[in-house]
């Protein structure tokens, strides 16, 4: 079966509950390779250091060693832009996520792309009552877990990709982020 999107049978397991030692334990031999690109200045955005530390958390729990992606922080204009050309959606949303498919006969270490809305993740993390950096982990490490294969498109979906947020955002020292809101 070749279809251009890399499936892995180990990102079809159930998850453990070992995953959290997994997490505060595992040393990671390469770091996920971050093109950060910042559209807009804001005071609100977590400094290249914390990124590191959240997608790499996230990829730890994937399995995704070696790999490299971009991260774009825009605005809402933007990030409507982006969300209707691609889902549709003519508003602004909080992470919007492109796996990357290699060429047929070549394969790379590319992750994908990440476009993050900072106003949106801003405003919602006031909404939930969040703290900035909680609600900005939490919204790396869920875009980073749709660049590895996870979804949410159907009930037993939500709930792994869930289970498996919840599981890294408080090994990474956050409450659980699904207290009161879902995405």
């Amino acid at each position: 079966m070749s279809s251009g999107t890399r499936w892995y049978k180990r990102l079809l397991r159930p998850i453990r509950p070992s995953i959290i030692k997994r997490i505060r334990c595992r040393v990671r031999v390469m770091p996920l390779k971050i093109d950060l690109q910042l559209v807009m200045s804001d005071n609100s955005i977590p400094d290249r250091a914390k990124f590191q530390n959240w997608v790499d958390a996230a990829a730890d729990a994937c399995h995704c060693d070696n790999m490299a992606l971009t991260i774009r922080v825009t605005d809402a204009a933007e990030s409507a832009e982006l969300n209707a050309r691609y889902r549709n959606k003519p508003e602004p949303t909080n992470v919007l996520s492109f796996p990357y498919e290699d060429p047929p006969g070549m394969e790379t270490n590319v992750l994908g792309d990440l476009v993050v809305c900072a106003p949106v993740v801003q405003n919602e993390a006031v909404e939930q009552h969040k703290s900035s950096d909680a609600h900005w982990a939490h919204m790396l490490v869920h875009g980073v877990l749709h660049l590895c294969g996870y979804d949410h498109t159907d009930q037993p979906g939500t709930d792994e990709m869930e289970s498996l947020e919840t599981s890294i955002i408080t090994a990474l020292g956050f409450p659980p982020p699904y207290n009161e809101q879902k995405l």
